[in-house]
């Protein structure tokens, strides 16, 4: 979370993929974010951890927390678009209708103040969050490289495995050909229809 309008250009900036940004509708508030877990989607955040997030970004309005019935908003900070003319810590969006909205009636001081009590500040330099990023956004390449040579080597594998078994079918296909064949020139063998000429032929 930003505390002021530096804070929350730097978040701006050295967001992840992961993130969820959250603010309140047309009033000024921190810029507060919630960092997925992998295989989480934002679209289906829990209700208790939306309801909590929408009372900490109203409690973190200076005018938003003195009013009942606010609309708080979300999206991913991917969505999030800031362009030279905008002012410090002041963010559009690429997509609108990628932003989704939480209803908040009025401040719950007991989540509020569970929220105070349970959270660990951390105070981070715009370098560090830079760096923070970078080392993500490599050790995410990396898995995706790592992700990329397994499914090249299953690949590469199957086709092995079908080359081989074409291989046997085309291998028994030409026995089975021979045998038919050889079958054939036996039973065409030329001796007047008398029986016992096998025989002769053999001895």
């Amino acid at each position: 979370m930003g505390k002021d309008k530096d804070e929350n250009e730097h978040l701006i900036e050295h967001g992840f993929e992961e993130d969820v940004w959250f603010h309140v509708d047309k009033l000024s508030s921190a810029h507060v974010y919630l960092r997925l877990n992998p295989g989480e989607s934002w679209e289906t955040i829990p209700k208790p951890l939306l309801d909590d997030l929408a009372q900490l970004v109203k409690a973190n309005s200076i005018e938003g927390d003195k009013k009942d019935n606010l609309t708080i908003i979300y999206t991913p900070w991917s969505n999030l678009k800031k362009t030279g003319d905008m002012a410090v810590g002041q963010v559009g969006f690429k997509k609108n209708k990628m932003v989704k909205r939480v209803h908040v009636a009025t401040r719950i001081n007991t989540v509020v103040n569970r929220l105070y009590k349970n959270h660990t500040v951390i105070e981070k330099k715009a370098s560090e969050l830079k760096q923070e990023k970078a080392v993500h956004e490599t050790a995410k390449r990396t898995q995706s490289r790592q992700k990329e040579q397994e499914r090249q080597r299953e690949e590469y594998e199957r086709v092995q495995q079908w080359k081989q078994q074409a291989s046997e079918r085309s291998y028994a296909s030409m026995f089975e050909d021979a045998d038919m064949a050889g079958n054939s020139n036996y039973r065409n063998l030329d001796h007047d229809g008398d029986p016992t000429s096998l025989e002769d032929d053999f001895m």
